[in-house]
């Protein structure tokens, strides 16, 4: 989930029979009471090692190589964890990573944080302080110095998230350097997740899934967004999900993606669309799902069908080999002859169809119209493609599927009807 969203919202078959619920439309406004056991399922994960940590820098250094670029420069986020296992946040106090095309790493922090910066340090002894009245700025110079890497026309990189204060306070002590994207070297590594990353994601998966089976036995006539999203957290906190987050939205709020401030509770014949996630060990889930409180009406089946039919569209384009816009226009085309659209134009799909996951809710590359990126192993997405009538309802369902030597899999398998809405995981 990206950060907007977050601000905003601030292995087993899971089948409902498998849990005990029952297969009954809107179920849980008559006779679902049983609970989903909530018990912990991360006893047995393992964390990232440091020999993965060290082979992630390797992989850096020969990308970092081919493309003739000195070292490259992080802040904290997703990319300084996946190489060192720092989990810090961005103040006006520089903390920085230098990876050199050759040589060890280097960690720079303010003085009085480096105790807390070694906490999670997992791979790199090389740590420098700076303190308050000096320049960071000279302490990545000197490091770059130091590697034998600060020359003349050499390419350093930057990710784009990088601050500009940042950038253009190293830049200005490097003037003979050329600041470059790091997103080749980054993205190059991050893009393709191992066996590892995908079973820490699957277990995510798993968490988010269990959780949607518990609080659909939960919901009651009457409950609002805060108790239905309280009820999501605590599930899936319970489960051994970190990171936690959620949206609910009821009714006509759920024709508006990310949700409205109005106020909503659940009602008779209720759309209730959740959109949900979690992290283990750093690896996120991410799974939608559209509900009817009560008894369906044929409208609200056929959008959902629609959307679902949309999801196996979508997936079975994903081939190794198609670019990743073919996706969202191989969906987009079968909604059009729906009578939705076209392209954007509501009532419709209003977003991309997909976008990448792994360390972060949002990543490169999505399934979006125009994007050439190829798919390949290792590559992991969502499969999102949602209808909205704006003043009605909107349907979204959301699986995450990995690519591997044979195609798309399933993190977790979409249900197939409104009777039996929470789905499976994937084999």
């Amino acid at each position: 989930m990206d950060l907007h969203k977050r601000q905003f919202l601030k292995a087993s078959s899971l089948t409902l029979a498998s849990l005990s619920l029952s297969p009954v439309v809107g179920a849980a406004s008559s006779t679902a009471t049983d609970s989903v056991a909530l018990t912990n399922l991360t006893s047995k994960v393992k964390p990232i090692s440091v020999d993965e940590r060290k082979a992630r820098i390797k992989k850096a250094q020969k990308l970092m190589a081919e493309q003739n670029i000195a070292a490259i420069v992080l802040e904290p986020g997703a990319a300084m964890d996946y190489f060192t296992g720092i989990q810090w946040w961005r103040s006006e106090r520089l903390t920085a990573v230098v990876i050199p095309r050759e040589g060890d790493i280097a960690v720079l922090c303010p003085f009085f944080e480096e105790p807390s910066i070694r906490e999670s340090l997992a791979v790199g002894k090389d740590v420098r302080v700076w303190q308050e009245h000096e320049s960071p700025f000279a302490l990545v110079k000197q490091i770059l110095v130091d590697r034998n890497v600060a020359k003349d026309g050499a390419k350093l990189a930057f990710e784009n998230t990088v601050r500009y204060f940042v950038l253009k306070g190293v830049m200005d002590l490097l003037p003979t350097m050329v600041d470059v994207r790091a997103e080749p070297i980054t993205l190059g590594c991050r893009m393709f997740k191992s066996e590892h990353e995908i079973e820490l994601m699957r277990k995510a998966n798993e968490i988010t899934l269990k959780a949607y089976a518990h609080v659909w036995s939960k919901l009651q006539l009457g409950m609002d967004q805060n108790e239905v999203k309280s009820l999501m957290a605590s599930a899936q906190s319970q489960l051994g999900g970190s990171g936690v987050w959620n949206m609910a939205l009821f009714n006509e709020a759920s024709a508006y993606p990310h949700g409205t401030n109005q106020a909503q509770t659940i009602r008779e014949g209720s759309i209730v669309l959740m959109d949900c996630g979690c992290e283990v060990q750093g690896y996120q889930s991410d799974i939608s799902r559209t509900f009817v409180f009560g008894e369906p009406t044929k409208k609200q089946q056929k959008i959902w069908h629609n959307v679902r039919e949309g999801q196996r569209i979508a997936f079975e384009t994903a081939q190794l080999g198609v670019a990743a816009g073919v996706v969202d226009d191989k969906v987009r085309a079968f909604y059009q002859e729906q009578g939705f659209g076209p392209d954007y134009k509501l009532p419709g799909l209003s977003h991309r169809t997909g976008h990448g996951i792994g360390m972060e809710g949002h990543e490169s590359v999505n399934f979006v119209h125009g994007e050439t990126t190829v798919l390949k192993p290792g590559m992991c997405f969502s499969n999102e493609p949602g209808i909205y009538l704006p003043g009605e309802f909107g349907v979204r369902l959301e699986d995450c599927i990995y690519m591997t030597e044979q195609g798309p899999k399933w993190f977790t398998v979409p249900p197939n009807s409104l009777a039996d809405p929470i789905g499976t995981m994937g084999s």
